[in-house]
């Protein structure tokens, strides 16, 4: 009756180890490889390998909704074409119309500020990427894409749609990337208010079509309908460009900071193609890498010299005073006398 008790397990000449052991082992081996990831991350080429694998799975997975959408597109009635074609050609001739206009202010503005020219377009070139899966379900906002490094992709690059930010590259494969959406919780914007130019940042709620300003004071002057641009800051995104709309403002007497939310202008929710934008990196629009004033206002240009602020000379300093009394000086002697 001894052998049958509690603890006296013996595992027999076939079965081998015990679970406790193996689960023990595989434990001590998890911890292992969490550690030296985290201080060597060797790790990173082995990701790397493993999602250029997976990409051919992960795109069988989704081919049937992709078969689906392109038998609904080819099974398009005329008539719908015509017009949605029509109503292309119309925005187009009023995009074209607006784009005149800028330039003319930006030509102005930079007349202004003292530069001989108009400022270039931050934006050098950008390439198109289709949406291949979508991770919403869980509170991760996340996307993959058909485009990797092999297409000159790299990690933080920025992906836009037509109507706003969508978010940033944040791991690149050799023929795919995942993207993280300014939504996800895990992911936070600089931006500015147009209206007042008051810098904050936008983080992500988890949900799909909102965003959320925790660090705004309670007296802060935002307003529903204030429109959120890319404040440049951070080393990702460029400034000017168009993020969130306010479309909640709530003062809490009690909490010392703003109850505030916004609606993405990207269409988070919708998307089947996105952009991949490479900015130019001279551009006074540029990211500003996360550095010292004094090294940023290095890089920066100067613009004409009659226009930038001068220096003030510091006031010049009053010699400290001697507690020994001084030397009585000696008058020289006069020329031409003798003993």
């Amino acid at each position: 009756m001894p052998g049958f008790a509690a603890g006296a397990y013996r595992p027999s000449p076939g079965r081998g180890t015990s679970p406790g052991f193996r689960f023990t082992l595989y434990a001590i081996l998890a911890v292992l490889l969490m550690f030296i990831d985290q201080r060597r991350g060797w790790l990173t080429d082995v990701r790397y390998v493993l999602n250029g694998a997976a990409y051919p799975l992960q795109l069988a997975v989704s081919s049937p909704s992709e078969a689906w959408r392109w038998l609904q597109a080819t099974f398009a009635t005329r008539a719908a074409l015509e017009a949605e074609n029509a109503q292309l050609v119309s925005e187009q001739r009023a995009l074209e119309m607006r784009s005149q206009r800028f330039e003319a202010l930006a030509r102005e503005n930079g007349e202004l500020r003292g530069l001989r020219d108009a400022l270039p377009a931050v934006a050098d070139h950008w390439m198109v990427a289709e949406v291949v899966e979508v991770e919403l379900d869980s509170p991760r906002r996340r996307v993959l894409i058909d485009r990797g490094a092999r297409n000159g992709v790299f990690k933080n690059q920025v992906v836009m749609d037509a109507h706003g930010l969508l978010g940033q590259t944040m791991r690149v494969g050799p023929w795919s990337a995942e993207v993280i959406l300014i939504t996800d919780p895990e992911h936070a914007v600089p931006v500015e208010i147009e209206r007042t130019g008051v810098r904050t940042i936008a983080v992500g709620t988890g949900e799909s079509q909102a965003l959320a300003l925790p660090y705004l004071p309670a007296n802060a002057d935002v307003k529903p309908g204030d429109l959120l641009l890319t404040s440049g800051l951070g080393g990702v995104f460029p400034q000017g460009y168009p993020v969130a709309r306010i479309t909640e403002v709530r003062h809490d007497t009690v909490q010392p900071s703003a109850q505030i939310r916004a609606r993405p202008l990207g269409e988070l929710d919708r998307m089947h193609e996105v952009m991949l934008v490479w900015f130019k990196n001279d551009h006074p629009a540029a990211p500003t890498p996360t550095a010292t004033a004094a090294s940023v206002n290095k890089d920066l240009p100067s613009g004409d010299p009659a226009y930038q602020p001068q220096p003030v000379p510091p006031p010049p300093s009053k010699p400290a005073k001697s507690t020994a009394l001084a030397a009585k000086p000696t008058p020289p002697a006069q020329a031409g006398t003798g003993p």
